[in-house]
């Protein structure tokens, strides 16, 4: 299992999950619900309780990936497959131009 904060702007926004089964979850902070019921991070996943899933990534997380030569910078350097979008969305999406960040969570046996 993989995970990533979602920041909006400087807010810690929620968590994406990569679990076992290779699904993807997405859940919004509860504090982040009560203090920005209004900053979604996309009009598709609005503010809320809900528990997000897909079998893919969320196409807003794909579009935060690098493409085309950029894509194959971060590939080569990092030593990740183009095919592992989480990989590559917690190592190349914790400094995004716009207002969404992710920065990875790392798990207990990884501290």
């Amino acid at each position: 299992m993989r995970q990533g904060k979602v920041f909006y702007k400087e807010f810690f926004a929620g968590i994406i999950t990569e679990n076992n089964d290779g699904e993807y979850l997405f859940q919004y902070d509860q504090q982040f619900i009560n203090k920005h019921p209004k900053s979604f991070i996309t009009f598709s996943m609005p503010v809320g309780d809900k528990v997000y899933k897909n079998k893919q990534l969320f196409p807003f997380f794909e579009g935060l990936i690098p493409e085309g030569w950029l894509l194959d910078i971060a590939s080569e350097n990092w030593k990740i497959s183009p095919n592992d979008r989480m990989g590559l969305l917690l190592a190349c999406c914790q400094n995004c131009i716009g207002a969404v960040s992710v920065q990875p969570l790392k798990s207990k046996n990884e501290e």
